[in-house]
Order: C-alpha cells, then sequence, then structure tokens
C-alpha cells in the first residue's frame, strides 16, 4: 500500500504542476499532507515535517543570505562589465547568448555548489535575455542541465556520498567516468545550440530582428534593428528604492516572458542606440541609484575571497554569507535607511526561495516518516530478477535517475545503494562499477523539486518550475542515458 500510494502521490504532485493546476508551492504542502493521511499517519504527520524542515533549515538560510548577497553585487554594479563583455562577444545572437550561458554555467559549476552557480549566472544572464527579449526558461534549462552534469565532480554531493556509503576514494569514481563526463557535456551543448537556434526562429517570427556583428560591420553603439529591447517587469520597475535587481527578484519578467511566447514590446521604437537606453529597468541599469563605481575593486576582492572560502569550505556556507552580507552592506549602503531599502528591495525573491524549501520539506518529511521512500526503494530491489544479476550496474544506472528525481540524494546513496551494491557483489561487479552507474542520474536530479539550488534558479528568473520541467527533463534525461552508455562502452559500468 505504501508503495503505491508513494508512486500516485509523485504522478499527481508532477502532474499539478505541469499543467498548472497547483503552483509548486500549493502542490508541495497538500499533495503530501492529503496521502501521508491515507497512510494513516494522523497527527504524527506534523511531527515529521517539522523535523524535515529542521533538516532544511541551514539550507534555507544559505539561500537567503546569498541571494541578499549577490543581490547587492547587483545592484552595486559588480557584474556589469561581464554582462558588457557577454554581450560584445556574442552580439545580439541568441544562439551565442545561449551558448555563453552554458559556457559561463560550466565555468562557475566546477565550485560544486548549484545554488553559488544559479546566482551568478542569472545575474549575468538574465539581463541579457530581457535584453533581447530572450525567454529565461532556456536560460534555465541550460544551466540545470550543464550544473546536472557537473555535478559529478568529487567534490560535488553525489560522488562524495557514493565515496562514502561504498567506502571507495571518490576519485577512483570520477576518474574513470571523465570521458562519460565530456560526452554528457557534449551532448550539453548541442542541445544548448539548438535552444539558441529555437530562439533566434521564435523571435523572427515575433518580428525581433537580431544583428551578427562580425558579418554586418556595425559597432556596439549604432545598432538600431533589435525591435523591443527592453523585456520590463510587468509590475513596473523592480522596486521604488530605484536597486532595479531583476535578477534577485523572482517576479520581474514577464508572464509571457516566462511561457517563452513573448510578444514584441515597444515595437518598433528603433530607440536603441546604446546599451544604457537598452538595459534601462532591467538588473543592469545603468542609471540605478546603488550603483557603486568607486567600490569595484572591493566588491570584486570580496566576492572572489567569497568563492576561495567556499571552496575551501573553512566556514559554514549559510554563515559564510551572513559575514559577506554584512559587510556588503555596511560598505556599500553606510546609512541605516539605504540599507533597509536594499534589503527591501529583495524582499520578494528572499520570501519565495525560502516558503518553496520550507514546503519541500513537506515533501520529503512525509515521505521519510511514512515510510513511502523505504517501502519504494525495497520494492524497487525486489522487482529485480535475479537473472538480471549481471546487469545490476546498468540497472543501477537506471534506477538512479527516477530515484534520486523523486527523493534525496542522502536516502538514495546512502539508504539504496548499498543495498544494490551488496546484491551485485554476488554477481562479480565491484562497488566501483555501481558508484559511477549510480551517479549518471544526477542531471535529471538536479531538475528535482526536492533540490534547493533549482528552486532557488527558477524563483530568480522567474520562471514556472512545471515550464522548466518541460522543457528540460526529457533532454536531461538524454544526458543520462548518454552518460550511462558511454560509461558502458568504455568498461568502467561492468556488465557481469
Amino acid at each position: 500500500m505504501l508503495v503505491i500510494l508513494g508512486f500516485a502521490m509523485i504522478i499527481v504532485f508532477m502532474t499539478l504542476i505541469m499543467t498548472k493546476r497547483l503552483s509548486p508551492i500549493l502542490a508541495l504542502i497538500i499533495v503530501p499532507t492529503v496521502f501521508g493521511l491515507f497512510t494513516g499517519a494522523g497527527l504524527g504527520i506534523g511531527e515529521m515535517v517539522m523535523d524535515a524542515i529542521a533538516d532544511m533549515s541551514s539550507t534555507a538560510a544559505l539561500l537567503l543570505f546569498a541571494i541578499i548577497y549577490f543581490g547587492i553585487m547587483i545592484d552595486v554594479g559588480l557584474f556589469d562589465k561581464l554582462v558588457g563583455f557577454i554581450l560584445k562577444v556574442a552580439g545580439h545572437d541568441p544562439v551565442k547568448v545561449v551558448m555563453g550561458t552554458a559556457l559561463l554555467t560550466g565555468a562557475v559549476s566546477l565550485d560544486g555548489d548549484g545554488s553559488t552557480t544559479f546566482i551568478v549566472v542569472t545575474a549575468a544572464m538574465l539581463p541579457i535575455y530581457q535584453r533581447l527579449e530572450m525567454s529565461p526558461v532556456v536560460l534555465t534549462c541550460v544551466a540545470g542541465l550543464i550544473n546536472g552534469t557537473l555535478n559529478i565532480v568529487p567534490w560535488g554531493g553525489p560522488t562524495a556520498r557514493a565515496s562514502s556509503a561504498l567506502q571507495i576514494d571518490a576519485n577512483e569514481i570520477f576518474a574513470p567516468m571523465v570521458p562519460a563526463l565530456a560526452a554528457g557535456l557534449l551532448v550539453c551543448f548541442v542541445f544548448a545550440y539548438f535552444l539558441g537556434i529555437s530562439e533566434r526562429r521564435r523571435l523572427a517570427k515575433n518580428g525581433v530582428a537580431w544583428v551578427d556583428e562580425a558579418r554586418s560591420g556595425t559597432s556596439g553603439s549604432k545598432r538600431s534593428d533589435l525591435v523591443g529591447a527592453v523585456a520590463r517587469s510587468s509590475s513596473g520597475s523592480n522596486s521604488s528604492s530605484g536597486s532595479g535587481s531583476g535578477a534577485a527578484n523572482g517576479g520581474t519578467t514577464s508572464a509571457t516572458l516566462a511561457d517563452g511566447d513573448s510578444d514584441s514590446l515597444d515595437a518598433g521604437s528603433g530607440n536603441n542606440s546604446g546599451s544604457g537606453s537598452a538595459l534601462t529597468d532591467t538588473a543592469l541599469d545603468p542609471n540605478r541609484a546603488t550603483l557603486r563605481p568607486k567600490l569595484f575593486w572591493f566588491n570584486l576582492i570580496l566576492t572572489v575571497a567569497v568563492m576561495v572560502m567556499l571552496i575551501a569550505d573553512l566556514l559554514p556556507l549559510p554563515y559564510l554569507f551572513m559575514i559577506a552580507m554584512v559587510i556588503a552592506l555596511m560598505v556599500n549602503f553606510p546609512n541605516i535607511k539605504a540599507q533597509q531599502e536594499e534589503l527591501a528591495s529583495h524582499a520578494s525573491a528572499i520570501i519565495a526561495v525560502v516558503a518553496m524549501v520550507m514546503a519541500a520539506g513537506v515533501l520529503t518529511g512525509i515521505m521519510s516518516g511514512t515510510g513511502m521512500v523505504d517501502a519504494m526503494a525495497e520494492w524497487l530491489v525486489a522487482v529485480i530478477p535475479s537473472s538480471m544479476g549481471p546487469y545490476m550496474a546498468v540497472i543501477t544506472g537506471l534506477l538512479s535517475i527516477p530515484m534520486t528525481f523523486f527523493m534525496s540524494n542522502d536516502a538514495f546513496y546512502f539508504g539504496i545503494l548499498p543495498v544494490l551494491a551488496e546484491t551485485a557483489s554476488h554477481f562479480g561487479i565491484s562497488a566501483a562499477d555501481m558508484a559511477r552507474a549510480s551517479i549518471t542520474g544526477q542531471p535529471v536530479h538536479m531538475q528535482s523539486p526536492l533540490v534547493p539550488a533549482i528552486l532557488l534558479l527558477v524563483s530568480l528568473s522567474g520562471v514556472e518550475l512545471g515550464d522548466h520541467h518541460k522543457k528540460v527533463l526529457w533532454r536531461a534525461l538524454i544526458v543520462s542515458l548518454v552518460m550511462l552508455a558511454v560509461g558502458v562502452l568504455i568498461g568502467v559500468i561492468a556488465i557481469g
């Protein structure tokens, strides 16, 4: 019964958010509550949820203070030069912008932290997508794919968990999988290229032209053929305080943009003589009151120091971003009233993300507390016939795709993988082979609503989680299958 209820709950949850019958926050709370009551949990369901929320409190704190910190850095102008450089290289070609998104995500993802990656990528790229009227769903799709694929680096979560669970060296898992990782990244870049092509065609269909500077010879100051360059917020300006923090405010992109069917704004205006006018009312408005050009080097050094400490793991991440936020706020906004206005300008993003994380705690708490997760795992292991024993590594790779999507990495790697590995050992399949197979599902895992980082990405981009899933899930599935297939072909994922 628990197995049936568990799978039914997952199906109902995914259906409701992908058909937009319920928002993800509501679905994360209502659906598991109803199914949890069907299991007979009764009033004990409250304790299950509170235990899960307590476990997620550090994640919520991390996201809260990281959003504020990077929101401050956006407002004071730290990322303006980076966006200007990307625009100079990519021009107005959606294909180059999407490929630039993929490259930037790949570079930042090497720190192994999805939340930081998505904050930086969104801060840098969302204003460009707004300027060119590109769909932010493309941004979330590409960023999610690349980051999910690179999530298998040794200092990332899944490889470290597999290493701990099976008591083998993390590098023994990762190093042989480098060719499979390269293949997965190649597929991601192919998807990114064709997403860029699709965006170029969609914009052309909507009457938005683009210029390939290399062919036309036009200069950045003379581009005038980009129609409707500014994607304005449906509610007007981003904040009354003039911060204009589009990347740090989940509600700044219009609903039509989030759906990928943007109508041309200011069509035919031709008022795009320079980057300044094109970026007005976006996160990179060159006239925003929060710019601190004289503090550029201080803010850059502070951010680099935070990244170094993050990678070196010298302090707990929530506390690290607390300290960084305080320093950034005091130096850039010494006036108390200005500090309050700056914090208030990011309130909507903070509420959206933290509420989503807390809501996800309801789902994970009820699934774990009622025994649904354990029952589903035991059922999956039991239905594998003994004749399939020689293929346990491949089966583990296939199981990792849905199972890490619907449950936490901790539950899969510490609860299920050891059982599968013990079974596989009777067929001569090593623990290392099982561990390598188990990490191939990470491109799909990263898109799960149980992953706080992906909730952060869609919130900052103003994208519905259902829209993101429609575009990313089948692509992530292909990337995972390619990584698994390459691992088998090169012999690092054994078939007994």
